[in-house]
C-alpha cells in the first residue's frame, strides 16, 4: 500500500527483516535449571554413542543391516510397531505435559533451545554482555572485533561439526567414524550427514535463534489448542503491577499511585524472543522462565514480594481454585496408560526368534508319483538373541507327511537363516487344501518354540 508524504510516494515493504535480539544474562534459579538442563542433555547427546554394552556400542541404529542395537536389545525391520508406539507416546506426553504445564518442553529440553542456549553461552564467554555485545556489533571494523568474531566462530563451527559428528555416529559405528573421518576415507553419506547436520546446529542455534521458534516451530501454532484456564503458564500479574513506573528504592509505590512494577524493561531484555510478557501471553514465548528471574531480582532490590511474573494459571489470577484433576488430563492419562501398557506388554511378549513361511505360488502342487504330493516352501528363521542356538523344524496338520528339508540346523545370534522346505502327502491325504503348522523348537535348553501355519494345496476332485 502506497502513503504519499510530501509529493512522493512511500510503499510499504512485503517484508521487513527482524531485529537481532541481544538476550541479557540473567541469574536465578530457573536460569540454574535451564543450565543444568544443557549441561544434562548436551552431555547425554554427546556421550551417548561411546557407551558399549556387551561389546558392542549401546546405542546404533545400523540402518544398512537392519537392526537397532539399544543397550541389551535388538530390534529389526518387524518391530516397527515399538517405533510406532514410542512415537505416539511422545505425542501424547507432549499434549499431556502442556496442559499441565505449558510450553515447559520448549524452554528447558527443546533441542533448539538446549543448542542456542549453548551458543549464546559462548557469545557472552567472548563478546561480554547484552550491551557489551551491541555495542561491538555497532563499531567499526578493528582487530580487536576481528579477534573476537573469529573466535567465537571458530568455537561455533567446531561445536556444531562435532555435533554432526555425534550424531552420525548414532547410525555409523563411533570407532570406524572417527578413524574414516580422521584418515578422510568416510562414504559420501557419511560426509553428507557430518556437514548437512553441522551446519543446520550453526544455522539454527547461531543465526536463526528465536525465529526458528517463532516461524518454523509448528509447537507454537497449535499450542493454544492445547491450553485451558488451568495450564501453568508464564503470567504477568497486571493486577497487581499496574499503573507500572519508575520510581526510587525508597517510594512507597502506594503514594505514587503506581503499582508493583518498576517499568525497567528487565523482563524484556533478558528476553530470548524478544517479547514483552506484560502484554500477556505470545506464541512466541516458550516459557523459559528468564523474566521470572529478572524480575524476581528487580522485585528484591525494592524489597517487593516475588511472583510479580510467575508460573501460574489464567484461573489462578482470578483467584479460583486450580483444578489438576479435569477432563483433558483424565484423558490424556488414561490413553497414555494403555499406550505405555501396550508397549511394555509387547516387549515382554516380544518373540525372540521370527518364523517366516512363504509357499511356492509358481506350482500349485507336484504330483511325485508314489511319494504323494509335494508342495515347496521358504522357511525364514530370524534369531533376534544376541546368543547362538540350536533348532529343531517339523511340521504337522496332515497324517503321513514327510519332510524333505535339513530339519536340525544351528543359528548364529542377530542373523537370519532361509531354508527350502518340500513337504510329500500321500495321495489319499492330499486332497483339497490343508492348513499345516511349521514349528521350530530349540534343542539346547533354551525352551524357544514359535509356531507358523502354512496352507498345503492338493489336487481337487
Amino acid at each position: 500500500m502506497a502513503k504519499k508524504i510530501g509529493g512522493e510516494y512511500e510503499y510499504g515493504k512485503l517484508y521487513r527483516s527482524e531485529e537481532k535480539v541481544y538476550p541479557r544474562e540473567v541469574k536465578g534459579r530457573f536460569a540454574t535449571l535451564r543450565r543444568i538442563a544443557m549441561f544434562v542433555l548436551l552431555g547425554a547427546f554427546y556421550l551417548g554413542p561411546w557407551l558399549t554394552w556387551g561389546g558392542r556400542q549401546a546405542i546404533l541404529f545400523d540402518l544398512p543391516a537392519r537392526k537397532f542395537y539399544i543397550f541389551g536389545m535388538t530390534l529389526w525391520p518387524q518391530d516397527f510397531i515399538y517405533l510406532a508406539l514410542l512415537l505416539i507416546i511422545l505425542a501424547v506426553s507432549l499434549f499431556f505435559f502442556t496442559a499441565i504445564a505449558g510450553r515447559l518442553w520448549c524452554g528447558f529440553a527443546c533441542p533448539q533451545t538446549v543448542w542456542t542456549e549453548a551458543f549464546t553461552w559462548i557469545e557472552m564467554a567472548i563478546e561480554g554482555d547484552r550491551s557489551k555485545r551491541m555495542k561491538l556489533d555497532k563499531a567499526p571494523w578493528t582487530f580487536d572485533k576481528f579477534r573476537k568474531k573469529a573466535l567465537k566462530q571458530f568455537l561455533w563451527i567446531t561445536l556444531a561439526l562435532y555435533t554432526g559428528y555425534t550424531f552420525v555416529g548414532y547410525f555409523s559405528a563411533i570407532g570406524p567414524l572417527t578413524a574414516d573421518l580422521v584418515t578422510f576415507t568416510a562414504g559420501p553419506w557419511e560426509w553428507f550427514w557430518v556437514l548437512f547436520y553441522g551446519f543446520a546446529t550453526y544455522g539454527n542455534a547461531g543465526f536463526m535463534r528465536e525465529q526458528v521458534c517463532k516461524y518454523m516451530c509448528p509447537y507454537a501454532r497449535f499450542q493454544g489448542a492445547m491450553f485451558d484456564r488451568d495450564s501453568l503458564i508464564i503470567t504477568y500479574d497486571g493486577e497487581r503491577g499496574e499503573p507500572r513506573g519508575g520510581r526510587r528504592r525508597r517510594d512507597d509505590p502506594a503514594e505514587k499511585g503506581l503499582g508493583s512494577c518498576v517499568d525497567c524493561t528487565m523482563c524484556v531484555q533478558v528476553c530470548p524472543t524478544g517479547i514483552d510478557i506484560r502484554n500477556g501471553l505470545q506464541y512466541e514465548c516458550i516459557a523459559c522462565a528468564a523474566c521470572i528471574d529478572a524480575c524476581d531480582a528487580v522485585m528484591d532490590k525494592f524489597d517487593y514480594p516475588r511472583g510479580l511474573i510467575r508460573y501460574s494459571t489464567e484461573r489462578a489470577l482470578e483467584h479460583k481454585k486450580y483444578r489438576l484433576i479435569r477432563p483433558r488430563t483424565i484423558v490424556y492419562t488414561g490413553v497414555l496408560t494403555v499406550l505405555l501398557a501396550s508397549m511394555i506388554t509387547t516387549i515382554a511378549m516380544r518373540k525372540p526368534v521370527i518364523l517366516d513361511v512363504i509357499r511356492d505360488r509358481n506350482t500349485l502342487y507336484r504330483d511325485v508319483g508314489r511319494q504323494g504330493i509335494e508342495n515347496n516352501y521358504t522357511v525364514r528363521v530370524i534369531n533376534k538373541h544376541n546368543e547362538d542356538h540350536d533348532y529343531e523344524l517339523s511340521v504337522s496338520g496332515i497324517e503321513q507327511m514327510t519332510i524333505r528339508s535339513e530339519t536340525r540346523f544351528s543359528l548364529a545370534g542377530e542373523s537370519v537363516l532361509t531354508l527350502p522346505v518340500s513337504i510329500a502327502v500321500p495321495h489319499e491325504y492330499a486332497g483339497g487344501g490343508h492348513v499345516i503348522e511349521f514349528r521350530i523348537d530349540a534343542t539346547d535348553g533354551s525352551g524357544i518354540s514359535i509356531i507358523e501355519e502354512g496352507r498345503f494345496r492338493g489336487p481337487t476332485d
